[in-house]
């Protein structure tokens, strides 16, 4: 039976050591200020040097009866943890607040009393000089973190900037940067039309802004119609064009006079290689192609036969009729004649 207890505490330890190494791991010395004159002020309206801790991670841990300390003396592993204690100040237990929650922070007065308060503890802070910090385990044993803060002027800090641990990811900030109780890195999560209302809080870049779209508008618009309106005319341009000169008899012109220049340019070339043909002859060539070429587009370009009228009198009865008997009647010196055929005109 003892045997069997044995082991269920050796397996209780077992089971709590990672449990315990990842809470270590989570809670992070987080910004430290050693000399405070206008900065946080306690419930008594004292100021202090504080240091604030905070739970990196996503899970609750309560740090109660963990230790800080300002003492590098407790860094010697051959001191007993009784004498390590004397050196080191406790987080009491009884407050609510020692509870983080992920991504939580808290802030210890240092430098005061624990009589005043669970958030006040009794860590030694010299003013001006460098100062080496610690948080241990609530055995004492183990160092959970430390850092060394510089030497800060009046209501400076040194704040982490990164989770990581490292001593390079830590920086001095200003007195109008100083975060007691806020996270270090700050986010703020605003809107366009909050950030807008924010940087124009009379309209004025409102008002320029939509009679800019305006104008933008009208300008497209404008541009738009003029290119519709030079198209348009450009067609219509283009269907009188076609109206009064067919694109048929315009092609056909075309060919033929491509063809007649072939045609000239096959003699030319052919004279001028046998080199006995004199230039009369030539002359007469061209000449002849012209020719054709008139022909050929007058024949092409004229569809239209053209008549005109003409009065030739054929269809006179008065003229006729007067011819007629004129032929009947002999004259007084001729002898009588045969009439013959009227003449048409």
């Amino acid at each position: 039976m003892n045997k069997l207890r044995l082991l269920s505490g050796v397996l209780v330890v077992l089971t709590s050591l990672p449990m315990m190494a990842q809470m270590d791991a989570s809670i992070k010395l987080n910004e430290v200020m050693t000399h405070n004159e206008n900065s946080l002020i306690d419930e008594y309206g004292a100021r202090h040097a504080w240091v604030e801790i905070a739970n990196i991670s996503h899970s609750t841990y309560n740090i109660r009866g963990m230790y800080l300390t300002t003492d590098r003396s407790v860094l010697d592993k051959q001191m007993s943890v009784p004498e390590r204690v004397k050196r080191m100040s406790i987080i009491p237990n009884g407050d609510s607040r020692t509870e983080l929650k992920g991504h939580q922070l808290i802030v210890f007065q240092l430098g005061t009393s624990p009589t005043q308060g669970t958030l006040h503890l009794s860590v030694p802070v010299q003013t001006g000089k460098p100062t080496w910090i610690a948080l241990y385990n609530g055995n004492a044993t183990q160092l959970i973190d430390s850092i060394t803060v510089p030497a800060l002027d009046a209501n400076q800090s040194y704040a982490r900037v990164a989770n990581n641990g490292n001593a390079a990811d830590w920086e001095v900030k200003s007195a109008d940067r100083v975060t007691p109780g806020i996270e270090n890195m700050t986010t703020v999560n605003e809107s366009k039309i909050e950030k807008f209302k924010r940087e124009d809080p009379y309209g004025f870049g409102m008002a320029i802004m939509a009679m800019s779209i305006v104008f933008f508008c009208l300008a497209l618009l404008w541009i738009t119609f003029t290119l519709f309106g030079l198209l348009m005319r450009h067609m219509e341009t283009a269907k009188k064009v076609a109206h009064h000169q067919p694109i048929k008899p315009i092609t056909k012109t075309v060919e033929k006079t491509m063809e007649v220049g072939h045609k000239t340019g096959i003699i030319l070339q052919e004279g001028l290689k046998t080199k006995g043909i004199d230039r009369e002859v030539y002359m007469a060539v061209i000449g002849l192609a012209l020719r054709q070429y008139e022909d050929d587009i007058h024949d092409v370009e004229s569809g239209i036969i053209t008549i005109k009228p003409k009065d030739t009198g054929w269809d006179d009865e008065y003229s006729q009729m007067t011819q007629l008997h004129e032929a009947f009647i002999p004259s007084k010196h001729n002898a009588p004649t045969i009439p013959t055929t009227p003449e048409l005109h």
